[in-house]
């Protein structure tokens, strides 16, 4: 079974095309570093997501961005250059972009922030325990959740 894992960063923002019959497939590029120190390389993977989940994803998927992805790994050759692909079974969305990278200019804005939610702050397990009796959950116990 062909299956590969790989957390890295996005290098172009996702585009969605579509073939003659209208499947829809959602390609872009992400760059994969393996070694560390002196030994470290970067490894570009052209990735590909087929259907609909890639046409709704696209618009999360973009350049400098952190993604987690799943699937069959190949290769193939265009103009003499052998080139790394994946066609992506799962993608998880790992996080934003790192501060200083990306395209798009700095105009020293601040960055907006996110506004605050009720569900932001979340109460301790001690807190969240003392609010049921021991007999209205029965995996706690007086030790503690288990």
């Amino acid at each position: 079974m062909n299956n590969y894992n790989a957390i890295g960063r996005v290098g172009r923002d996702a585009v969605t095309r579509y073939t003659q019959a209208g499947k829809p497939v959602t390609g872009w590029a992400l760059a994969v570093d393996k070694g560390w120190g002196d030994n470290k390389q970067t490894v570009w993977l052209d990735c590909s997501l087929w259907g609909e989940r890639g046409e709704k994803l696209a618009q999360h998927i973009t350049k400098g961005s952190q993604l987690g992805v799943t699937g069959e790994i190949g290769t193939r050759e265009h103009d003499g250059k052998t080139y790394v692909t994946l066609d992506v079974r799962d993608v998880t969305l790992v996080g934003g972009k790192q501060e200083g990278n990306g395209g798009g200019s700095n105009s020293g804005a601040p960055a907006r922030q996110r506004p605050a939610r009720a569900t932001d702050s979340v109460p301790s397990a001690a807190e969240t325990a003392s609010e049921f009796a021991d007999d209205d959950i029965p995996f706690v116990t007086k030790f503690g959740p288990f």
